[in-house]
């Protein structure tokens, strides 16, 4: 099995090579995806041995990347399928036409709301963002136990959070904070606000998970805000991570999948799209790789311990899903503009 993290010149060299087949005679699946190495070469070994005339590529990187990885390859597509990152993103590339409509055999198992408009994007998983902390660097009795307690004098400089520009989890955690406080006040400011105060408490935004992970460890940060998945696997690498769920609420993040407007293989990328929802597949990155399905139907025996546990611990936050898919990119930029780097010289 070849490595799959391709400079994207040369992907793209190999599928002008290939004509629409690879060179060993079988069909390639393009898929952009930030769920990372485990999760995707999981579904390229499994999917590939029950399916060996197809050729699954996948590229890793963040769910705002892909996104505008997409736009920028509008004319002529190059993916096939996007799998991973929050429903908000991608009913953003829903509504710029990125996105082909196909309805999965699996789509009525899913709860409400876990699909967009059109049958353009469908729910696979519910990723949890979590408090995430050095079992080494803080007691047990030293951990935040909520959101708002990252705001604490003892956690400044303390704290490492992923580029948030660039990822879906941070995405949807800023806005969850910026939805609440227009419930509260008519207004985002108090939330932007509050993210400048965190901006002070942090001591960098790290450019990926990977590094993320590696500073955590090293002790360069005590806590960091992930998701629930990453920071399992982490643990079972030996990394001393445990985490909380926030007492006022997760943002519950329906991860999802979608084809790819003028996908070069669609009917290969249907096929995989098909068994990426079905009860095999959500099973087994269930077992393997802690993914929660987003799927209702699945029988609790189906699940893990570990997942049961998740489900029955954390409390969904209650915030305004459809406002933060409108205004996130100008809640973003807002945030790039104004807040990062300057939370501690506002004095704030």
């Amino acid at each position: 099995m070849r490595r799959r993290l391709l400079p994207l010149a040369l992907l793209l060299a190999a599928l002008a090579a290939s004509a629409g087949c690879d060179g060993d005679g079988r069909t390639p699946v393009v898929v952009y995806s930030p769920h990372g190495r485990d999760l995707l070469e999981l579904v390229e070994r499994t999917y590939e041995a029950a399916h060996p005339e197809v050729d699954v590529r996948w590229l890793d990187m963040g769910s705002q990347e892909v996104y505008d990885r997409l736009r920028s390859e509008r004319a002529n597509p190059q993916a096939d399928l996007w799998f991973g990152g929050p429903d908000t993103i991608f009913a953003r590339a829903a509504a710029d036409g990125l996105l082909a409509p196909y309805r999965p055999s699996w789509a009525e198992a899913l709860p409400p709301g876990s699909h967009g408009e059109g049958d353009l994007f469908f729910g696979v998983y519910r990723t949890l963002p979590v408090i995430v902390f050095n079992e080494r660097a803080l007691a047990p009795e030293e951990v935040p136990g909520d959101w708002e307690a990252l705001l604490d004098a003892r956690y400044r400089g303390r704290i490492l959070i992923r580029d948030p520009i660039a990822s879906g989890v941070l995405r949807t955690f800023f806005g969850m904070v910026l939805a609440r406080s227009v419930a509260a006040t008519g207004s985002p400011d108090a939330g932007f606000d509050w993210l400048a105060r965190l901006d002070a408490q942090t001591k960098e935004y790290v450019a990926n998970p990977a590094l993320m992970h590696e500073k955590l460890l090293r002790q360069e940060g005590a806590i960091t805000l992930w998701e629930l998945t990453d920071t399992l696997l982490e643990r079972r690498r030996g990394a001393p991570f445990g985490y909380r769920f926030a007492t006022s609420g997760t943002p519950v993040i329906d991860d999802s999948v979608a084809l790819v407007a003028g996908a070069p293989h669609r009917e290969a990328a249907v096929a995989l799209l098909e068994w990426l929802g079905g009860e095999e597949a959500l099973a087994l990155a269930a077992e393997r790789v802690f993914r929660i399905p987003a799927r209702t139907d699945l029988p609790p025996e189906r699940l893990p311990e570990w997942a049961r546990e998740a489900l029955a611990a954390m409390t969904p936050a209650v915030y305004d899903e459809a406002l933060v898919a409108r205004e996130i990119n100008a809640w973003m930029a807002r945030w790039d503009r104004t807040v990062r780097g300057r939370g501690a010289a506002a004095g704030r």
